[in-house]
């Protein structure tokens, strides 16, 4: 097979590739999120503590993250069918890539909110910040560099995923490795796209390294954490609080 050959059939599995990452990494972020943060919050200790919740929470995290993707992918396809009209493509493969990756992406936030200075809390709390507030004024900022570098893991994970689907029809990178280098014995043809998937997984970390260390400077340079409080009186106007870091 040709260089020109291969740029025809490559860059479009390569636009498949970012399309169904980038769909399934947003979904990730928006669903996953809230998840781990009831993980902290429903614990014991948390603002919203609820043993039952917890345990059913984790429960279903645990079992998401347990599950091998080949076999969700295999077992969703009912449910991929009904969501995306088709089971092969990489508008299917963003099914349940991102039912894969929601339990993955929670336990990273789980953890990274986790490593917020216990201190901080219990000044947001002593000040009258409520659960919320806490959250978007505390939690979210202070463990934000983390967070950014969970959700490169976790894109970067989604990316081994998706050449994992084009296995079974899922389209982009991995559809052309097997269905063309694999099973035509095109064997440079598929050293070319590993070298390709290479490039683009080293690329997503160094920029995510990049964001994450600019958030980290500019958050150990000093500066504020700000909660706002409703004094008793509702006709009054709220207080602005801070916490110095």
């Amino acid at each position: 097979m040709t260089w020109d050959q291969m740029q025809e059939l490559m860059w479009p599995a390569t636009w498949e590739t970012f399309q169904m990452v980038g769909v399934s990494a947003v979904i990730t972020v928006l669903l996953g999120l809230p998840l781990g943060l009831l993980l902290v919050l429903t614990d014991k200790g948390g603002a919203l503590q609820n043993a039952p919740v917890n345990r059913v929470i984790g429960a279903v995290v645990n079992l998401g993250r347990s599950m091998p993707f080949i076999i969700i992918m295999v077992a969703l396809q009912t449910f991929t069918r009904a969501i995306a009209g088709t089971t092969i493509g990489w508008e299917a493969a963003t099914v349940p890539l991102t039912v894969g990756a929601i339990p993955f992406f929670a336990r990273l936030v789980e953890t990274s909110v986790r490593e917020v200075d216990g201190g901080l809390l219990e000044a947001a709390h002593s000040m009258g910040g409520g659960t919320w507030t806490t959250v978007r004024k505390v939690l979210l900022p202070e463990s934000l560099p983390s967070l950014v570098s969970s959700v490169v893991t976790t894109v970067i994970a989604l990316i081994g995923f998706s050449a994992m689907a084009g296995t079974v029809g899922g389209g982009g990178l991995g559809f052309l490795a097997i269905n063309y280098g694999y099973l035509r014995f095109e064997t440079g043809f598929m050293w070319v796209i590993v070298a390709e998937l290479a490039v683009i997984v080293t690329a997503i970390q160094l920029i995510g390294d990049l964001i994450v260390r600019r958030l980290t400077h500019r958050g150990s340079s000093g500066g504020t954490t700000r909660l706002l409080r409703s004094r008793a009186t509702p006709t009054e106007k709220d207080e602005e609080l801070v916490l110095p870091h």
